[in-house]
């Protein structure tokens, strides 16, 4: 850990000025020289098996392919969309973009026409690369009905055909950019509504990445497990760029399959994962059920949520490793801070880290913009070479999250302590108002977290004619038996002020989650509103929606 005793909420940055001012094209080149000999991807095939295997020199061939391909079709700054799973296909293309100077804009495979469309004519793309379908989702066939209308496409290439891929290598020529020129337009997962598109430049993936896997301890050779979504950031930029940054092998799965993925961890011999808490769960509870070893698991990463001490005991028991758990956001690259790989269990777990290298933070009051004091409650700013250059035709969206000083907005609260370890207690927009109060979800959801039954929960602020808002719960069971309401209730009251006890108890099957795997909240909410749940509740008060004092 970084030794600091600070006197404010501001983190200075650490390790001097940034080392990777390179392009990824650069980059890839780098470790290529390097490592040429060294496995840089394995395919993953749906049923276990090993597909294609590229070494690092023969993955920087057939980028450079791709790249040459590309600068026949689109001029430099040219904007292209890649709307598929994940495949090697979908990593050639993100290399060879860079390399052609191309700026790649990433659609999620599980959208449909309409939000297809919205990215396609929000992001300014004139072409499409994407495959026929993914997990039942005919994308094939939502493409082809809305490029009809959207006359600014030019070309539709089927990643698969590699005849239209490849189609001009010999013609073409690789370009040049420069390490603060655009690479990606990422869309926000959308917790609190339609996504905005963050650019995001060279140097700040590469850095980046290379700073998240080099902390959480990744080293030459070892075999990094990738089952997370290539069109999220953590997919194609801390794992796509950050394993071969350090000369690591990546197993890459198509999607993320429990069985599929511990059965890989065995038969790879997998030294690192990565996941989302509930991604996490699964696999241990897979590997548990299948009795495969999944002992050469060194390092964990997760983030998206808090760990529950519970989950981390599990983890270490199972995979003989403690969960490191990262937060950041599409918009910084997308890494802010980590915990250490020797943290206590209450750091592992409560808090999520010391800063990133090179990179500032503080904590800043939410009206007057002023750092606060050590401890002291506001919204968690970011400043640094990872701050994106901005929301895609959004001024006044990228004045709002960046201000004129540089800093980077995250809209989470958050504290700090005299470490500089850093505690998220909600979101700027998600905080409950209670008569009058401020209340903290991440606060409550920390404590039911705590109980038996509760895998893992969402606190939501629901509509009270009394008291402007009511704190409900939602929560997915462990397996163990569900308590009553009542018996929630006194566990809660037994560990929070009162206010903070939640009148509405829900329990839920599945989430309603983002495509990075977030819960998104406003739409609990508005299920909650809508009745959606009015059966999960036994109290006919609280179908009425006649909320009592906690």
């Amino acid at each position: 850990m970084y030794e600091a005793e600070l006197t404010e909420s501001y983190f200075p940055a650490q390790g001097g000025e940034p080392d990777q001012l390179m392009t990824v094209g650069e980059m890839l080149r780098r470790s290529a020289e390097r490592y040429p000999d060294t496995i840089a991807l394995k395919e993953l095939l749906d049923d276990g098996s090993i597909g294609r295997v590229w070494t690092y020199a023969e993955f920087l061939r057939d980028a450079q392919r791709v790249g040459r391909a590309l600068s026949t079709r689109h001029a430099e700054g040219a904007r292209v969309t890649v709307y598929a799973g994940n495949l090697p296909e979908w990593l050639l293309l993100e290399y060879g973009c860079a390399l052609a100077g191309v700026v790649l804009v990433t659609a999620n495979p599980a959208y449909q026409a309409r939000e297809l469309t919205y990215v396609l004519e929000h992001s300014d793309s004139e072409a499409i690369y994407y495959v026929e379908q993914f997990r039942g989702n005919p994308l094939g066939e939502i493409v082809a009905d809305v490029i009809e209308q959207i006359p600014a496409i030019r070309q539709r290439i089927d990643l698969m055909d590699h005849g239209a891929l490849f189609d001009g290598e010999h013609e073409g020529e690789l370009r040049n950019p420069r390490p603060l020129d655009p690479a990606q337009i990422q869309y926000t997962s959308g917790t609190t509504g339609f996504p905005k598109g963050a650019v995001l430049h060279h140097q700040g993936l590469v850095q980046n990445a290379y700073d998240g896997l080099s902390r959480i301890g990744i080293e030459p050779g070892d075999v990094v497990m990738h089952h997370m979504p290539l069109f999220h950031c953590m997919g194609c930029a801390i794992l796509g760029l950050g394993s071969f940054s350090l000369g690591a092998t990546i197993v890459l799965a198509r999607m993320f399959e429990p069985d599929l993925v511990v059965r890989a961890i065995d038969q790879e011999r997998v030294r690192f994962i990565i996941g989302v808490p509930t991604m996490i769960l699964a696999m241990i509870e897979a590997a548990d059920r299948l009795g495969v070893d999944v002992s050469s698991v060194e390092r964990i990463l997760s983030g998206g949520a808090m760990v529950a001490p519970e989950l981390c005991r599990r983890a270490r028991s199972t995979f003989g490793a403690p969960i490191q758990i990262t937060y950041g956001q599409t918009e910084a690259s997308p890494i802010v801070s980590m915990v250490w790989y020797d943290d206590t269990l209450e750091d592992q777990t409560q808090r999520i880290g010391q800063p990133a290298p090179h990179v500032e933070v503080s904590i800043r009051d939410t009206t007057t913009n002023e750092v606060v004091p050590i401890g002291a409650q506001g919204e968690i700013c970011v400043r640094g070479y990872l701050v994106m250059t901005g929301y895609h035709e959004n001024p006044q969206a990228t004045a709002e999250a960046i201000d004129a000083d540089g800093w980077l907005h995250t809209g989470d609260l958050g504290t700090m302590d005299a470490r500089g370890y850093l505690t998220v207690t909600g979101r700027v927009k998600e905080m409950i108002i209670r008569g009058g109060e401020n209340l903290f979800p991440a606060e409550i959801e920390n404590v039911m977290l705590e109980h038996d039954a509760v895998a893992d929960c969402a606190v939501v602020g629901v509509p009270d004619d009394r008291l402007g808002e009511q704190v409900a719960c939602f929560m997915r069971s462990s397996g163990a038996a569900r308590p009553a309401d009542a018996d929630l209730k006194v566990f809660a009251r037994e560990r929070m002020a009162p206010q903070k006890t939640p009148v509405f108890w829900v329990w839920v099957e599945e989430w309603p989650l983002t495509g990075s795997g977030k819960i998104r909240k406003f739409q609990l909410r508005e299920m909650f509103e809508c009745g959606e749940y009015d059966d999960q509740m036994t109290s006919r008060d609280q179908i009425a929606g006649h909320s009592h004092p906690a």
